[in-house]
């Protein structure tokens, strides 16, 4: 006899459905897939055979050809455990007709049959709705991320036996889940801007990185505080929208990163690889392509402290999607497409011992050596980077004394007031803040007086900057007069963020 059961499979972050085609004859005893499974996929017939058995069925002693359709996209993972052997006893006609309509089944099998969870249940729940279906069947463990979507019935199911009562119908009622905006109420941060002891040059350039997306080097002696300050960036930046929030949870799911008592995920993610990372940990990868740590960082922050010691190759294929906001990882059989649109966070020493800027220790680096270390990275890679800022080591009356400065929340609400502008000036459609515009924004939204004219253009002479540097420096100058809510640039904005690109003079060349 032939039955089917729908699943639903990721592509990228997407999803489609699958539908599990089971047929048993009366010939010898066999036990097929077909459909390009990947090795999880085929072992799943002894775990669908010890399943069966231990939840009191017969496994039947026939020729069992399971085919997943459709046949030309690879298929990974357990997820295929549980319609598998609900198709199985539906074909051997030891349960009647599913009485559900339009619903699909995902979950891992243990072999005494219980339902083990999953990983990416937000996309294919989302995916499945987005097909038609009305119903999900998923593991009690993933039954809280898959109730965000909304206009889909969730039925948490716990054993193989718990999912042929449910689909026998037995009556009981879907999942429960409470409304998106319960999750997303403001975000509590255990790190706090205040804890941070002077540094108000530097807080201020994180703030003005925060309201317009912008990315930022820091550049200073051991111990100076960039790594704090980089971790407290998160809670200067705005709540997570609905839309971003499903976006990075998502990303996270398909990972198998989804915290066990997660839906959603509502804070800024923070993203801080080691410098030992390779192309596929930082850009994503795989011979079936996952995402990597700058998608992890979607609508959030990457930060890569000891910049210098990372592979130049590794660095330089962040060109990329800094600029576009995605990455695309190209296999023989297949390219995925994952969003990539994060704050990089850089943080480096001035010399291989660290003491080039320092005022109270020399440094024992010869210049050779200090061009050497700081040509690991490269000019273009640089030009990519907005604001570039020293954060010089604290003075003995700052390390001793008490944290004099605001509370990330009162930054947060100055961000959000710029961020707000942005949204009403570019109407609600990409870009949606000023580090994403390109040129026609420039010329339409960064209009520059005539004194404001001419500090660029001296800018543009004395630090020998390139077409890409000086379109930077408009974009930051917009943001500043966002930050004071003036709707015209001013001279004293272009000049803040022209300073802001002044290290690279005194560092780089």
């Amino acid at each position: 006899m032939l039955a089917h059961v729908d699943s639903t499979a990721i592509l990228g972050i997407d999803a489609y459905i699958v539908r599990v085609e089971v047929d048993v004859s009366s010939t010898f005893a066999s036990f097929t897939i077909v459909g390009l499974p990947d090795m999880a996929v085929r072992e799943s017939a002894d775990r669908v055979r010890a399943a069966i058995r231990n939840s009191h069925f017969e496994f039947p002693l026939r020729r069992i050809i399971i085919n997943l359709a459709p046949a030309d996209i690879r298929k990974a993972g357990p997820t295929y455990d549980l319609p598998i052997a609900l198709g199985i006893l539906r074909a051997s006609e030891q349960i009647g007709e599913f009485r559900l309509d339009n619903f699909v089944v995902m979950g891992e099998l243990s072999l005494d049959g219980s339902v083990k969870p999953v990983r990416g249940v937000l996309p294919m729940v989302s995916g499945a709705k987005q097909a038609g279906r009305t119903v999900a069947l998923v593991p009690v463990e993933n039954a809280r991320e898959a109730s965000v979507v909304q206009g889909i019935d969730i039925y948490p199911v716990k054993s193989l036996h718990d999912a042929v009562e449910l689909l026998m119908g037995d009556g009981r009622a879907p999942y429960q889940s409470p409304p998106l905006d319960t999750y997303l109420a403001d975000p509590s941060y255990t790190e706090d801007f205040h804890d941070v002891k002077g540094q108000e040059a530097v807080k201020r350039a994180l703030e003005v990185a925060a309201a317009g997306g912008h990315n930022v080097l820091m550049v200073g002696p051991p111990g100076s505080g960039k790594t704090m300050l980089a971790r407290r960036l998160p809670s200067i930046l705005p709540t997570l929208s609905v839309n971003e929030a499903l976006e990075v949870t998502k990303l996270y799911s398909v990972a198998g990163l989804m915290p066990s008592d997660t839906a959603l995920i509502t804070t800024r993610p923070f993203r801080a690889p080691h410098h030992t990372v390779s192309h596929a940990g930082l850009i994503g990868g795989g011979s079936y392509p996952r995402p990597g740590e700058v998608s992890l960082a979607h609508h959030g922050v990457l930060f890569l402290d000891e910049f210098p010691e990372f592979h130049r190759d590794v660095l330089e294929v962040l060109r990329q999607p800094m600029e576009d906001g995605v990455v695309t990882i190209s296999r023989a059989a297949i390219a995925l497409t994952f969003p990539a649109r994060f704050m990089l966070v850089a943080a480096m020493n001035p010399c291989p011992c660290g003491f080039a800027t320092d005022i109270t220790r020399p440094c024992t680096c010869s210049p050779q050596q200090i061009r050497r270390y700081l040509m690991r990275i490269s000019g273009p890679l640089l030009d990519r980077i907005d604001i570039h800022i020293e954060v010089p080591r604290l003075l003995q009356d700052q390390l001793m004394g008490q944290p004099m400065g605001e509370h990330s929340q009162a930054i947060r609400a100055r961000v959000c007031r710029a961020r707000q502008i942005q949204a009403e000036r570019f109407n609600g459609s990409p870009p949606y803040c000023n580090a994403h515009m390109q040129s026609k924004h420039l010329r339409q939204f960064c209009p520059l007086d005539a004194t404001g004219k001419d500090l660029l253009r001296t800018a543009i002479n004395q630090l020998n900057l390139s077409a890409r540097a000086y379109d930077r420096i408009l974009k930051l100058s917009r943001t500043i007069a966002d930050l004071e809510g003036k709707d015209n640039i001013e001279a004293h904005h272009v000049a803040e963020a022209i300073q802001y690109r002044t290290l690279d003079r005194r560092l780089f060349e």
